[in-house]
This record gives structure tokens, C-alpha cells and sequence, in this order.
């Protein structure tokens, strides 16, 4: 018998697949070796029932993929939760820019959460949450102590297939556990000698969400590699740099140090975030040493 479901779960060998709320545990056909396939978790796949009672079976075909990320290798997200603590630890806005032009590379949508709002006893909240809705992002504040933000949280990532995004300690696991009750992920401790949190979690893992979709329980999306994104690619990239840029004098500007820079001029009347800004003139002068060098 055949089944179709969804691999939530990859380890030694063995593939954990999801039918109905139903899992299986297969091991992959020889063919894909052949094929140079590799099941990936996120991948919809059909099965083979070996056995209904010990519910094992074999993966036997892997289903067409819309993405495909590398680290960690992945396949079928759609949406990316980039977290960042209001403090403790304090929000690091070119890994938040970086992550953000990494999901905007692979054709991912960025939900930007800032997380232990609770924390933050000068309304710091409200300036930088304004720059990224400017900016055209969907931004949720959230805090798990005061249950505040969880519920327009779950309408965002309702019916997606989610990953978590961020440094140690900013509550990714805290909020997971919010948003799957009784699942008690393992939470990481902030290190006060390194003002960072330490890993927690060691493999990749669907968890599927009783109001609909998946969250990705996964190690390694902040180790970023941006060195697929072309130069003159990152400027599109930015949705509000998207929103002007024909008031560029020229259709190629690079939006550096180009006369009649149109994005320049938004700058200068606060129109666009300097802070924004400076993060696209540090990532294209990171982009550009690193594609002098190689």
C-alpha cells in the first residue's frame, strides 16, 4: 500500500514520516542513491507500507521541492520567524538585516519577532518595530512571561511551514513551547560571560502545530552564507529600497555613490532607515571583499 505524507524527522538512517497524524518509521529505497537524492526533512513523500502494526514502511519516491536549503538541510519551508530579543540579549540588527536578505534570496517570507518585550522598560520597542513595518515587514511583539503577542503569532504561522531564525537565548524554543504545549523543548540559558545563549537543539525536526502547519525545530540558520547573492542583486533585496528606486537617476544604481541616488535622498528625509541602510553599505562591502577574494 501507498501513502503520501511529510518527513518530519531524519535520523541514522531512518526517516519519520507523517500521514494523517500517523507516523512511520522507513528506510529510504536504494534508488535515490542512484538518483543522487537524499530525503530531506520537509519533504513530501509517498511510502510504502511494510507494516501496518509496527508502522514501518519505505520512503519510496520524494515529491517535487519548492526550496531547498542548505543549512540546515531542508526542504518545503515557506516562512521564516526571525527572532531578536528586545534585551538580554540586545538585538543585533546586521545578523537581523542578513537573515532577512537570506529569506528574501531563497523566495522565503520574514515574519521579524522581537521576543522578551517584557524587558523593555523604555518603549525602545515601538522605534525599532516602526522601521521594519516601513521597511514592509510583518513584525509580532511578543513576550512568553506575559503571554502577550502568542496569539497574533499563531495567525501568522498558521498553515506555513516555519523555521525559527536568530542567535542563542532570544526565546525561539520559549515561543515554540508557547505555540505546542506540552512539547517542552529544552530552553537555552543566556551566558552572562558571553551575553549569548547556549545551543539547545541538535537536529533538525518538524513539529506539526495544532492550529495548522509546521515549526522547524532546527540547529545552524544563523550560520549565514551569502555568498550565492550577487552584488548587484542585494539592492533588491531590501523591499523599501524596491519601493523608490525609480527615483534613481540612473536604472543601474547601486545605491552607493552614484550621483542622483534616489534611495541616498530617502535617507537623508528619514524617509528610509539610515540604520537600514548602513546594514545593505556593510553587507555589500561584505559581499564585495569576499568575491575580491575568491
Amino acid at each position: 500500500m501507498i501513502k503520501e505524507g511529510i518527513i518530519i524527522k531524519g535520523i541514522g538512517g531512518f526517516y519519520y514520516v507523517d500521514v494523517d497524524k500517523t507516523i512511520y518509521e522507513c528506510r529510504a529505497r536504494g534508488l535515490f542513491r542512484n538518483v543522487n537524492i537524499t530525503p530531506l526533512v520537509g519533504d513530501f513523500a509517498k511510502i510504502e507500507i511494510i507494516s501496518e502494526e509496527k508502522l514501518e514502511g519505505h520512503v519510496v519516491e520524494i515529491m517535487d521541492r519548492s526550496v531547498e536549503l542548505m543549512r540546515p538541510h531542508v526542504a518545503n519551508v515557506d516562512q521564516v520567524i526571525i527572532t531578536m530579543s528586545v534585551m538580554n540579549p540586545n538585538p543585533n540588527f546586521i545578523l537581523l538585516d542578513k537573515l532577512i536578505v537570506l529569506s528574501e534570496s531563497h523566495h522565503l517570507e520574514p515574519i521579524i519577532c522581537f521576543n522578551k518585550v517584557d524587558l523593555d522598560l523604555t518603549d525602545y520597542i515601538h522605534e525599532i518595530k516602526n522601521i521594519y513595518k516601513s521597511a514592509g515587514y510583518k513584525v509580532v511583539v511578543t513576550s512568553v512571561d506575559l503571554m502577550q503577542g502568542i496569539a497574533e503569532l499563531k495567525e501568522v504561522m498558521k498553515d506555513h511551514i516555519n523555521v525559527f531564525a536568530g542567535p542563542s537565548g532570544v526565546g525561539k524554543s520559549s515561543l515554540t513551547n508557547q505555540l505546542k504545549p506540552g512539547l517542552e523543548l529544552k530552553v537555552g540559558e543566556v551566558s552572562e560571560k558571553i551575553g549569548r545563549g547556549k545551543h539547545t537543539t541538535r537536529h533538525s525536526e518538524l513539529i506539526e502545530l495544532d492550529f495548522g502547519g509546521f515549526v522547524l525545530d532546527t540547529p545552524g540558520f544563523t550560520s549565514l552564507d551569502l555568498s550565492t547573492i550577487e552584488l548587484d542583486e542585494l539592492k533588491n533585496l531590501f523591499r523599501e529600497f524596491n519601493q523608490v528606486t525609480q527615483l534613481c537617476k540612473f536604472a543601474d544604481c547601486k545605491h552607493i555613490n552614484e550621483p542622483g541616488c534616489g534611495i541616498k535622498k530617502q535617507v537623508e528625509n528619514s524617509t528610509i532607515s539610515k540604520m537600514r541602510y548602513e546594514s545593505y553599505l556593510y553587507i555589500y562591502n561584505e559581499l564585495s571583499q569576499r568575491k575580491e577574494r575568491y
